[in-house]
């Protein structure tokens, strides 16, 4: 009998300590630090998720540690300043403001994110503890930022161009109108490829549909969130914008809505039959679509080159008569009534049938395709988020990533997309934005605006 009692102790303490082992092979906590990501600032955010089965910890705490201190931010055994969501079963999601706006004792310089989590195991025979760490850099002075150039005009509808000083280097940077950021690029100044200069250009634009008062200032902005910014704008001048009524008929609407409606897939409108009544795929064409070709024509200013591909004044198309100019405030009519209004955002130049179209100046070419209300369009790249446009063309003699030359030709003229007849609608983009091309052509306001500006900083 003694000799089974023995087997039974035995046998009861191997299934104990299976049971120990078993339940210390459970997964311990698992803990993600999202945010912050690299930088705070004034203010910051900390994002942790915490994973264990129920979301249940004996422990989970957040301290964050800096210069031989540490901050607690967060402990589960005490009410503390953070949001806890539970995300679903398992998983918990704290979260709180972690800037110096928050936490005075902040310094500049590095810190580290410190969570610790402990859950218990299976049948709570033990406790399964794990941590994890996040470093980040504390930035809490503002980068700098000083106006180089000088002499600045905006005309409502135009550009302008800026050079500026800004450190540290690695900071966004640029020219912000109203609510519209305009990048700054780094200058290569005597002989250097400027690809960590603190000495950048941006060139900048008052859209022809904001406020002739919009502010208008130089920034400079780190990781942060922290920004400078100066002002430097002389004047600002009105230009007229011209009003016109445009007469539609069957003729036009036959030719042109169709073929429109069968490379825009994206309105999700069926091409409308022969014969049919025209007009309502018209204004959706006129309107929607026209909005859709805007949006995709600003996406390629993402693809331009960070150096300057130009030099000298832009080319118009010689021999042309202007047909239409830039921010043209049209009034359609239809059979004696008015059916839509939309703004004419270029010029519009013929001369005759099908002439050869040249690149206004040297480039890169960023679209050779069809664009909607434009048909065949091209986009060149001169650099530094300057662009330009070639709409209604009726072929192509260029394809995209090809390097052009100013003058070269790059297909001729039609009638392709939303057109009347025969002609080149063009225009200049900064930033993605439709400004008026008159500036571009001239050599003065090249010479001025542009070169004199740049031979100041030293660019050579």
């Amino acid at each position: 009998m003694l000799r089974a009692l023995g087997v039974l102790v035995v046998l009861a303490i191997l299934g104990c300590t299976i049971a120990f082992v078993v339940a210390g092979r459970g997964a311990p906590p698992g803990l993600t630090i999202a945010e912050p990501e690299r930088v705070v600032g004034q203010t910051g955010t900390l994002e942790v998720t915490a994973t264990a089965p129920n979301a249940s910890f004996t422990a989970l705490t957040i301290t964050l540690e800096q210069n031989g201190k540490t901050i607690p931010l967060y402990s589960n055994a005490a009410a503390q300043q953070a949001e806890v969501t539970r995300i679903d079963r398992n998983q918990l999601r704290i979260s709180r403001s972690i800037g110096k706006q928050g936490l005075p004792d902040l310094q500049s310089g590095p810190a580290r994110i410190v969570v610790t989590a402990t859950r218990p195991s299976f049948l709570n025979l033990r406790q399964l503890t794990s941590s994890a760490t996040k470093d980040f850099q504390v930035r809490l002075e503002r980068p700098r930022i000083a106006v180089m150039s000088t002499h600045h005009y905006v005309n409502h509808g135009g550009s302008e161009m800026v050079v500026y000083r800004a450190t540290p280097s690695d900071v966004q940077s640029g020219v912000r109108v109203g609510n519209v950021e305009y990048p700054g690029f780094p200058l290569p100044v005597g002989g250097a490829s400027g690809a960590n200069n603190e000495l950048k250009a941006a060139f900048f634009a008052l859209s022809w549909d904001q406020d002739l008062n919009t502010p208008i200032a130089a920034f400079a902005r780190d990781e942060a969130g922290n920004e400078s910014k100066a002002t430097f704008v002389d004047n600002v001048f009105e230009k007229p914008q011209r009003k016109s009524r445009i007469e539609l008929d069957d003729r036009f609407l036959n030719r042109v809505v169709p073929e429109i409606a069968e490379h825009a897939p994206e309105l999700k409108m069926p091409p409308p039959s022969e014969g049919s009544d025209m007009l309502p795929a018209f204004l959706k064409e006129n309107g929607e679509l026209r909005r859709i070709n805007a949006d995709q024509i600003a996406a390629l200013a993402k693809k331009t080159s960070p150096t300057r591909l130009w030099e000298g004044p832009f080319v118009q198309l010689g021999n042309s008569k202007v047909e239409a100019s830039f921010a043209d405030h049209r009034t359609y009519i239809y059979k004696g009534k008015e059916v839509d209004q939309q703004v004419h955002l270029g010029f519009d130049l013929a001369v005759t049938e099908h002439v050869p179209v040249v690149a206004a100046n040297a480039g890169i070419v960023v679209n050779a395709d069809w664009l909607g209300i434009y048909g065949n369009c091209v986009v060149i790249d001169h650099g530094m988020g300057v662009q330009s446009l070639y709409g209604h063309l009726m072929s192509f003699d260029v394809k995209v990533g090809d390097k052009v030359t100013r003058g070269q030709q790059i297909g001729r003229s039609d009638s392709t997309g939303l057109a009347g007849g025969d002609h080149l609608h063009f225009t200049m983009l900064v930033g993605g934005h439709m400004v008026n091309p008159v500036e571009w052509w001239d050599p003065h306001w090249i010479a001025d605006r542009v070169d004199r500006k740049l031979k100041e900083a030293g660019v050579q």
